[in-house]
């Protein structure tokens, strides 16, 4: 069986976030016809992997099996070096069951405040997995690191996008346009390793 992808496939993207199935469809080029696990009613799996690698690829291979499709899968989160990695894999449950990143965001700055720490080092890693209904797997890890900003800034993106700058610049991923975000993200790095093996 072959792991190649081919164009005009549909895939199932398996999250319910609205701004990750748009950055998911977007790093696709249109070559594919993108539907969410949120679209097709298919429920969220409970993240029970140590790493954003195990995460992904619990997601994707749940969405491929109750689709029955090639299911793309993104594990993502921040990991703040002075918060020893956290919130890292738990990124989206800081957030809360309302998924309120205004609220996450809050409690980096207030651990962050609690320890006393400058150090304001982090970076965002991806996990990109595409799973097949029938077993095969293919998994790969971008990232991208930068500097924590309090208050964040901008509207842009989604997430902990108002609090992160990257290497080299200046403004946040909150505040950059969608292609100059996706040109450097750690999505975007993880997706290149994933067209390198699959297209």
């Amino acid at each position: 069986m072959s792991l190649m992808l081919p164009p005009g496939e549909t895939l199932v993207a398996a999250t319910h976030n609205p701004g990750k199935a748009r950055e998911l469809a977007a790093l696709l080029d249109g070559r594919f016809t993108v539907l969410t696990a949120a679209e097709l009613n298919i429920p969220e799996p409970d993240e029970t992997e140590s790493t954003f690698v195990g995460n992904a690829l619990l997601k994707a291979r749940h969405a491929a099996q109750h689709a029955g499709r090639i299911a793309l899968a993104d594990d993502s989160g921040l990991s703040v070096t002075a918060l020893d990695g956290a919130p890292g894999i738990f990124s989206a449950r800081w957030a809360g069951p309302t998924k309120d990143f205004a609220v996450a965001m809050g409690k980096v700055a207030e651990r962050l405040e609690e320890i006393g720490a400058d150090d304001r080092h982090a970076w965002f890693t991806c996990a990109l997995a595409v799973a097949w209904p029938d077993g095969p797997a293919v998994v790969v890890e971008g990232r991208v690191d930068g500097a924590l900003v309090f208050p964040g800034r901008g509207t842009l993106g989604f997430g902990y996008d108002p609090i992160f700058v990257p290497e080299g610049g200046e403004l946040t991923f909150g505040e950059m346009a969608p292609e100059a975000k996706d040109a450097i993200s750690h999505r975007t790095r993880a997706f290149e390793k994933l067209k390198a093996a699959l297209f």
